[in-house]
């Protein structure tokens, strides 16, 4: 009887470059899913987007109207100069995630790697330098590492030190808060800090039997046309989170009492609290979240790194892809840790910068 002739199995190394912007659009699928039960929630992204644009290019006309109004004006006054000053890096920061995504190879990052995972995290943290992208880019890269081999450990340290020490979120910060540069330092160096504790405690911990990873699907789409996917996916998405997080903080800095905001940041840890939380219900892109925080003048410098170190570590948006990629068990335990390990981290770094 003739043998059983077998399909050599492919070389992971060895496929194509897209495979990794095919994967990141399979990861963005499942959290839409899990999310919302639907593949319709661009449209909600769209909306908020074209509001946001259509106040920036009324605002001459409205001020007319809402002028005798002074809250409402003022609202409107914060709102507009929040979005027109972080949409410039919320576009550049898209864009180079999408180009990553797409042109660099998916197993550039285990070639820098050290063999030891407990020297390999730190490494992996640092690469966010090199390898930079946003939130919605990390995972399913981090997702694709795990599927070739690298150490668990090591590929969420890269998770979430990719969206918080790039330099686009790093330039986009300094312009956020006039070139403080002790504020710069401070977030790079609680983000880092946040992500190699995570990555040695996971390392630790040995929960990697936590982790699921989804059968992997492809599309027919060339190179070109996943660049142009990821990016109108990011912008959509990311643009209508900056929408609602502009929102949010002009409506803290015009209608709540200053009364309420006095007593919030009378008590350090309580303004890191109420910041923290702030950045997991709004989820804004990290190239442009630096702008929201350094319009939440009235809590401290400390409070306000709280809000920028947990917002690309751990938020609603990044629970539901995490879920995706990595299996719900997962999320469940990896978001609440994340969350206290960065709460830790910006309160040790801004006691001793800030």
């Amino acid at each position: 009887m003739d043998p059983v002739t077998r399909e050599p199995a492919a070389d992971p190394p060895l496929r194509r470059r897209s495979d990794l912007a095919r994967e990141r659009e399979d990861a963005r699928r499942r959290a839409s899913e899990d999310g919302d039960g639907r593949r319709g929630g661009d449209w909600s992204m769209v909306a908020l987007s074209v509001v946001m644009l259509g106040l920036i290019l009324l605002r001459p006309w409205l001020g007319s109207f809402v002028d005798a109004q002074a809250a409402l004006a003022a609202w409107l006054t914060v709102f507009v100069s929040i979005g027109l000053q972080a949409l410039p890096f919320l576009v550049l920061g898209v864009v180079l995630s999408a180009v990553i995504a797409v042109l660099v190879p998916a197993d550039a990052l285990t070639r820098w790697l050290p063999r030891r995972p407990v020297a390999a995290v730190p490494v992996a943290g640092l690469s966010g330098l090199v390898l930079p992208g946003c939130e919605c880019a990390s995972v399913p890269i981090a997702g694709s590492l795990v599927s070739r081999g690298v150490k668990p450990a090591v590929a969420l340290t890269f998770l979430l030190a990719a969206p918080a020490i790039n330099p686009v979120v790093l330039v986009s910060t300094a312009v956020a808060f006039a070139g403080r540069w002790e504020m710069v330092g401070a977030r790079f160096s609680a983000s880092l800090l946040t992500a190699v504790v995570m990555g040695w405690l996971w390392l630790r911990l040995g929960r990697d039997h936590l982790i699921r990873m989804p059968s992997r699907r492809t599309t027919g789409h060339g190179r070109l046309a996943d660049l142009v996917a990821a990016a109108r996916h990011d912008l959509l998405h990311a643009g209508g989170f900056l929408v609602v997080g502009s929102a949010v903080a002009a409506t803290v800095n015009v209608l709540v009492p200053r009364a309420v905001l006095d007593t919030l940041a009378g008590s350090l840890l309580v303004s890191v609290l109420v910041l923290a939380g702030f950045a997991v219900i709004i989820a804004v892109c990290s190239e442009a979240d630096a702008f929201v925080a350094a319009s939440l003048s009235q809590f401290p410098p400390t409070a306000q790194l709280a809000f920028m170190v947990v917002g690309p570590a751990v938020d609603v948006k990044l629970f539901a892809m995490q879920a995706g990629t990595f299996g719900r068990q997962f999320a469940t335990v990896f978001a609440p840790l994340t969350f206290l390990v960065a709460i830790a981290s910006a309160l040790a770094v801004g006691a001793v910068l800030l």
